[in-house]
This record gives structure tokens, sequence and C-alpha cells, in this order.
């Protein structure tokens, strides 16, 4: 069963301005900008060191959140990119149909499920046994 390239197109689309509002509003949210610098660095003067921890603890998970989302973003125009291209929910590494069911759940599936690289119980890539203290 093969995509339609207009739905796929949509669902993408509206992930893709969900994704931007979330950008945008993160940022503003921020407030990046050399005026936001100057009023922390005067509001930093009565704060306790624990206070000014938090904030800073804050603000680096926000930016970590933020470039989450860009990254998402750009997989969310790569497969804009596929759909103009007619490779969208066609498997990267067999070729094979993507099932529709994890397309709906996952608009920028490259593969499928089974195709991904065999991962541990704990989701990390398997070790290739390299420097085992077993083998000394």
């Amino acid at each position: 069963m093969s995509v339609d390239p207009d739905d796929a197109r949509k669902r993408v689309m509206e992930e893709k301005s969900r994704v931007e509002g979330l950008i945008h509003n993160l940022k503003d949210e921020l407030g990046d900008g050399p005026e936001n610098d100057e009023l922390s660095e005067l509001s930093d003067y009565d704060q306790h060191p624990a206070d000014t921890a938090s904030e800073t603890f804050e603000r680096e998970k926000d930016v970590s959140i933020l470039e989450q989302l860009e990254e998402e973003l750009a997989q969310l125009q790569a497969a804009l990119e596929r759909i103009d291209d007619g490779t969208y929910g066609v498997d990267e590494v067999t070729g094979e149909p993507i099932a529709p069911e994890r397309l709906a759940a996952f608009p920028t599936a490259r593969t499928n499920v089974d195709t991904e690289a065999p991962r541990g119980g704990d989701d990390r890539l398997r070790p290739t046994g390299a420097g085992d203290p077993e083998e000394y």
C-alpha cells in the first residue's frame, strides 16, 4: 500500500507548524538578546548562589529542549523533501513500504521498526566486545 502524498504532506505540515510554534514560544520565553543579559546581571546581584544555579539549570534545560525541537524541525523538513522525491513511506534500508500506522504515529520515520539497528534492553547500541576485560 502506497502513501497518499497529499495526506502525508498535510500531516507533516501540521506537525511542522506545531513544532515551529513551540520553537517560537520557547525562544520568546528564553528572551535571547543583549538587554536580557544586562537585566540578568543586575538581578543576580542580590540573589543567593543556589537561586542563580537553579536559574542556570532551567535555562540550560530550555536550551536543550530548543535544540531537540530544531532537530525535529529538520527531520520534518527532510520528510517533506522525501514526499517531493516520492520516497516518503519507503524504508531506506530495505526499500519496503513503511507501515501506515508507524507513519501516522511518527511522520518522520525513515525505516520500519524491525529495520532499526539492534539495541540492548536499555535502548543502547550493543557493544562490539572491543576492550572486554575477559580478553586479557
